[in-house]
């Protein structure tokens, strides 16, 4: 948490910005000297408002409420190097919301997995006309996660986050499945 520093100082003194009339008024300086430490913290804030808005700079505290700025799925349980990461991810992850890399960058964020994922759709250029579609003809999605121990992964939580990322209109299925060898 942020607080109070006795050291810090405001880089404008203002009893140096005074007129002359005033250097030598005592009132007056001790006046100032109490408005310095008062925006001494808040110049430094502006001073470094560009490091706030940088997940791998901000302060702890911020970086969990920029979670919310950028829809990051947290569950406020992650250590800091991890919630740094995911809400760096999150960011970047906008930009391909709705596309099958998007979905696999926001599970791998949330869960540490990259998921497999089936989509029925396709694209396909062909020279002539009427030449076939590509994809299948029936809309679906479907998101397969692989881990040690399937029965520990939250699935509410996975088909919640998926959700919110997959196109609206595509229906789409959940399968949490384990990795090849564990039970």
């Amino acid at each position: 948490m942020r607080g109070a520093d006795d050291h810090l100082v405001s880089p404008f003194p203002l009893g140096e910005q005074m007129p002359s009339v005033y250097s030598e008024d005592e009132m007056a300086q001790r006046f100032t000297a109490a408005l310095d430490d008062l925006l001494a913290p808040l110049l430094a804030t502006l001073d470094c408002l560009p490091s706030y808005f940088d997940p791998a700079l901000a302060p702890p505290d911020f970086v969990a409420w920029l979670a919310g700025w950028v829809g990051a799925e947290i569950t406020g349980e992650e250590s800091e190097a991890a919630l740094r990461t995911i809400v760096g991810g999150s960011a970047v992850a906008h930009r391909l919301r709705g596309t099958a890399r998007g979905i696999s960058e926001v599970v791998r964020l949330a869960f540490g997995v990259v998921p497999e994922i089936e989509e029925s759709g396709g694209a396909f250029w062909s020279a002539r006309p009427r030449g076939p579609f590509p994809g299948d003809p029936v809309p679906g999605l479907t998101v397969r996660l692989r881990v040690p121990e399937p029965n520990r992964l939250d699935r509410d939580r996975l088909e919640r986050l998926v959700a919110s990322v997959r196109p609206a209109h595509l229906p789409c299925t959940v399968e949490i499945l384990p990795t090849e060898g564990s039970q």
